[in-house]
């Protein structure tokens, strides 16, 4: 089953919010969506689930447009959490898998699995309200998975989780997608992203900048970050002609150059300046990437 956006485009008034968008992503696909706020990422999503119309373009699921019938087959993660405070975990958890077509007993059976995966069994009568935020941000990402669906969509996953709650979602996530799950989430955790999806898609102002496999959009970005651990003064390796940037850190500095070409400069300047003890050409990150398209001021 494949998730088919082509040449979509949604305004509010004047204002584009997403600008002749195209992806494909296919089973088993892992596909993170990116952009800072205000890039039309939830815009996007919200189109997908058929909660708002594209003013131009097509969005299918399987071949088909996605309808109130395909919404079993759907799970949502939305940025802004929408549970009952006042519900108790388990009424909460059971209304939501049947309004998605679960009946009540596999709801039971499944949300129980659920709750001791997470950690949370001890939660099930009490009131969403009586839960810390990430205690909340489980059960709302309970409630997109309970379901079993095929496609699901993830607006933000991790925010509000600490690191050790952040790898038990990351392992429920995989398990989905290696069950044949198309999964599409969007984070402003690049590390997060290049850990979990095989493609990608990075847009700005609604626009999309850039988009392919993570290994082809690391290819095609021309520069180069070098790491050089060393006791001494390498400020004057700065002003080296090809040198974009430098991040000075507790070891050393890291260096984005232009040229492979330019690393042997730096290497050759640094060793003038003394002894080193690391020497490093790395791929570029995705968030080195980030910043490039979008700009600094939203990294």
């Amino acid at each position: 089953m494949t998730l088919l956006l082509e040449n979509v485009t949604k305004r509010f008034g004047d204002f584009t919010a997403v600008d002749d968008l195209s992806l494909s992503v296919g089973d088993g696909t892992m596909y993170g969506f990116l952009g800072a706020n205000g890039a039309g990422k939830t815009t996007t999503f919200r189109m997908i689930l058929g909660l708002l119309n594209a003013n131009e373009g097509r969005i299918t699921w399987n071949g088909k447009p996605i309808s109130y019938a395909t919404s079993p087959e759907i799970g949502y993660l939305p940025e802004e959490r929408g549970l009952y405070p006042k519900m108790k975990v388990e009424d909460q958890l059971v209304f939501l898998a049947q309004l998605r077509g679960m009946n009540k007993a596999n709801a039971k059976k499944e949300l129980h699995n659920w709750l001791e995966r997470f950690e949370v069994p001890h939660y099930a009568n009490k009131k969403i309200e009586e839960l810390s935020k990430g205690n909340q941000q489980k059960i709302q990402v309970i409630a997109s998975l309970l379901h079993k669906p095929q496609l699901l969509i993830l607006d933000e996953p991790f925010s509000g989780l600490d690191p050790v709650n952040v790898e038990m979602l990351k392992a429920a996530i995989l398990d989905f997608r290696n069950e044949g799950a198309t999964i599409v989430f969007s984070s402003h955790r690049m590390d997060h992203v290049e850990e979990l999806c095989e493609q990608l898609s990075i847009i700005d102002k609604g626009k999309q900048v850039v988009s392919g496999t993570l290994r082809d959009v690391k290819r095609s970005f021309s520069k180069h970050n070098i790491r050089i651990h060393s006791d001494n003064d390498l400020s004057q390796l700065e002003s080296i002609s090809g040198v974009t940037s430098v991040h000075k850190t507790v070891e050393g500095a890291v260096f984005q150059v232009e040229t492979e070409e330019i690393a042997h400069k730096l290497l050759t300047a640094a060793l003038q300046s003394g002894p080193i003890r690391h020497f490093e050409i790395e791929e570029p990150s995705l968030q080195d990437i980030f910043i490039e398209k979008v700009g600094k001021q939203h990294a």
